[in-house]
């Protein structure tokens, strides 16, 4: 990229790429809490982020509704309702796009514009930024609000090319897809091809899912919100986001603090049933045990549970098998709207594809390795993504000396407090590698809040380069795999770790010490004045080295 001088008409304070939950709150604390001129890039056509591009059939957040939402405004929180416990696809971007004409942010976004490349310029301590339309703008501060789940995962299945019918990834899911009397496939079954295989069912001539990892799946107790309801939400506002700054997963409810292994097998079922009744993955989870994901013992018998509702749900005994996972239970917890009682409709059918891998993608369906050719009219892929750092090898991003991300980050990815990378000065991720596995909104608050802090801090010193030394970030990077060691979530192959990329390091990228300990963290390196920071100008004053 070339060299560009500070032209007043390209140069901005602050750059934000992404237009979802971090790039609206990101832009709205740079430009009125620090009196920045800021410009935000979003590829797509409206803000959302991930909410704009999923819009698959069944797209519903797992946080529940009066929690997956900004908390910096009391006056938000009075003025906007929520219909239902769990918040769909459409009403995220409905009120997302409140957010942005309420705070007047529009106006500083570049829609349709992808980011394509950032290149930090050491000598005038700038980022340079290049998008697909060839425009060149410079900026003291990077905020990269790319997603946490944005880069689409396609596997390697010969063939998909060829195929003559509609295909689609729910991660770029188009307008006005129709299922009437088609012959549908969906490849995946995680918390995106649960929620689509359960959403479309009842809508097309025949479903083919074809699995390769069962789940464990609980209700997700969807149901709208009384005015009562929501009214008592908004008196409680003040206690529920105390409870969710102060929790492991920022959900809003009550965590358990009692072990599984401390009570009756049938006090534990009792208990067991009483979430699934209510419903929430993450309820189910972390509010019936506090051992749920550290002891194999507490965890099996959860798993044993769901087993036991797998088994009666579902009529067909062989369908059934195929269904029941014996792994551990320690993935993202997942919630349906009646996903395993799918599989009892005449036209839904299950194709294990680890007893019969799929060969290739024909011009008419998927063949597997038993030779049988499922003919289809529509392949839906819902295999995931490539989680945390895909969107950051998507794009050309280069720090001092010229070193690629790519490069830095070629053993995994690694950060500092989750928020910033060694050699990539006044860069700051939201949702980077190794912040909290929680609720995204409150994490998304409390990164940019920080981060806002962390610049005002060197700004009133007369600083204006911020970056993590070498050391804390390794410490961090060790802090974080000790703690998962701790917990079970390393043991199967997900894509918190991103075991399922093939070829892509096996690695944590996700702080599972719980949201309040991450907090206390952030707190604990401002409170230091940001001692594992080095902070400097261009005038090479430096004024906090770690030791």
């Amino acid at each position: 990229m070339e060299s560009l001088t500070q032209n007043k008409k390209f140069h901005f304070d602050a750059i934000v790429i992404g237009a979802g939950f971090g790039g609206l709150y990101s832009l709205y604390k740079l430009r009125n809490d620090l009196g920045l001129n800021v410009r935000g890039f979003e590829k797509g056509n409206g803000v959302g982020g991930t909410w704009y591009w999923n819009r698959y059939p069944g797209a519903l957040s797992d946080s529940e509704s009066f929690v997956y939402c900004y908390s910096f405004d009391k006056k938000l929180l009075q003025d906007w309702n929520f219909n239902t416990r769990y918040i769909r696809q459409p009403e995220v971007l409905t009120y997302l796009n409140h957010v942005t004409d309420r705070y007047n942010l529009r106006k500083d976004i570049e829609f349709n514009t992808d980011v394509t490349a950032a290149y930090y310029d050491e000598l005038h301590n700038i980022w340079q930024i290049r998008t697909d339309k060839g425009e060149q703008f410079t900026a003291t501060f990077l905020f990269t609000a790319l997603g946490l789940l944005a880069a689409a995962n396609y596997p390697n299945i010969k063939g998909r090319e060829t195929f003559k019918g509609e295909c689609y990834h729910t991660s770029a899911w188009p307008e006005h897809v129709t299922f009437d009397n088609k012959r549908v496939a969906v490849i995946g079954t995680g918390s995106t091809g649960v929620q689509v295989i359960t959403s479309i069912a009842p809508k097309v001539k025949h479903l083919t899912v074809f699995q390769r990892t069962p789940q464990y799946s609980v209700p997700v107790g969807q149901a709208p919100l009384s005015e009562e309801h929501v009214s008592q939400i908004k008196k409680d506002y003040d206690r529920t986001w105390k409870l969710v700054r102060n929790s492991l997963v920022a959900m809003g409810f009550e965590e358990s603090t009692t072990s599984a292994m401390t009570v009756s097998e049938e006090e534990r079922r009792d208990i067991y049933q009483k979430a699934w009744d209510a419903g929430g993955g993450f309820r189910f989870g972390f509010g019936t045990f506090c051992d749920t994901f550290t002891d194999p013992l507490a965890n099996e018998a959860a798993a044993s549970f769901i087993r036991s509702k797998i088994a009666k749900i579902v009529n067909d005994p062989e369908t059934a098998k195929k269904l029941t996972p014996y792994d551990l239970y320690a993935r993202r917890p997942l919630c349906d709207n009646g996903y395993y009682a799918t599989y009892n409709r005449e036209n839904v059918s299950l194709v294990d594809i680890k007893a019969t891998p799929i060969v290739e993608i024909t011009p008419m369906g998927i063949k597997t390795s038993d030779g049988i050719e499922h003919k289809v009219d529509l392949l839906i892929f819902a295999t995931g993504f490539d989680a945390v750092d895909g969107n950051y090898k998507r794009l050309d991003i280069r720090g001092r000396n010229g070193i690629s991300i790519k490069d830095h980050w070629k053993d995994g990815p690694t950060s500092y407090l989750g928020v910033t990378t060694t050699g990539f000065p006044n860069m700051f991720m939201v949702l980077g590698p190794n912040g909290p596995f929680s609720n995204l909104p409150p994490a998304i608050e409390l990164e940019i809040d920080w981060s806002i802090e962390l610049i005002r801090y060197a700004k009133q010193s007369g600083l204006d380069i911020i970056e993590p030394t070498r050391a804390a970030e390794n410490l961090w990077t060790v802090t974080c795999k000790e703690i998962a060691a701790q917990t079970l979530f390393s043991s199967p192959n997900s894509w918190i770790f991103g075991a399922n990329i093939p070829g892509k390091p096996r690695t944590v990228m996700f702080f599972l010490g719980g949201f309040s300990a991450f907090r206390q963290k952030l707190d604990e390196e401002a409170a230091g004045n940001y001692r594992n920071f080095v902070l400097s100008s261009k005038l090479n004053k430096t004024i906090s080295i770690a030791s």
